[in-house]
């Protein structure tokens, strides 16, 4: 089996890459690349994301074909993608951070600046945070409620459907943090920072 983690240039992703090698150890083929034909190829995705919502939207848009090849590889073939930070709030219509920017349309909402409450939270939203688990998830398997994840955004996804929610986190407000719809997952934490627990997610998603 071969994961691959897409390279689309949207910032440091190294420590996307080494954890995921970490666990996978000689089992799973990680590969990390911008390659359609290898991404089309692929088991499973990851998408990770750093920056802005505008500036990975623009990034994936500047490989040409990229789109194309991940909405093909999540909703028609229907195969496991996992979005990370960014990576997740691209599911969503639409991201208001710098300017309006249209999203990758998985899973319909919207991603919007952190309510910080004129200033009473902290933006970024940088550091530890427990988890609100909602429901069972192939991700969150052996995760407690109440475990600790690592965060750093200011911006949070919003979805339509609040079905999709596996886990929320509170700072100002409930925050959406992790989403499961059919073969899609992601999490507005960094798994591949968040200690042993986070490895034990990117297991998870590994051995779906």
């Amino acid at each position: 089996m071969n994961v691959t983690i897409v390279d689309y240039n949207s910032g440091n992703i190294s420590s996307v890459i080494n954890s995921f090698k970490e666990v996978a150890k000689d089992k799973v083929k990680i590969e990390v690349t911008s390659d359609l034909n290898k991404i089309k190829s692929s088991d499973k995705l990851v998408l990770p994301g750093q920056g802005s919502f505008k500036s990975c939207v623009d990034a994936l848009k500047n490989i040409k074909g990229l789109v194309d090849v991940l909405n093909d590889f999540a909703t028609n073939h229907k195969k496991p993608l996992l979005g990370i930070c960014v990576g997740l709030q691209m599911f969503a219509d639409i991201g208001y951070e710098e300017s309006e920017t249209k999203g990758l349309g998985w899973i319909p909402g919207k991603v919007s600046k952190i309510d910080n409450q004129n200033g009473k939270y902290k933006l970024p939203h940088i550091g530890w945070n427990q988890l609100n688990t909602l429901k069972d998830s192939k991700i969150f398997k052996n995760i407690e409620n109440d475990s600790h994840m690592y965060f750093v955004h200011s911006y949070e996804f919003i979805p339509k459907d609040k079905s999709v929610i596996i886990a929320t986190t509170d700072y100002s407000s409930k925050i959406v943090c992790a989403v499961e719809k059919d073969n899609i997952f992601g999490t507005q934490f960094h798994p591949e920072k968040s200690d042993k627990l986070g490895l034990k997610i990117i297991e998870n998603f590994i051995n779906l």
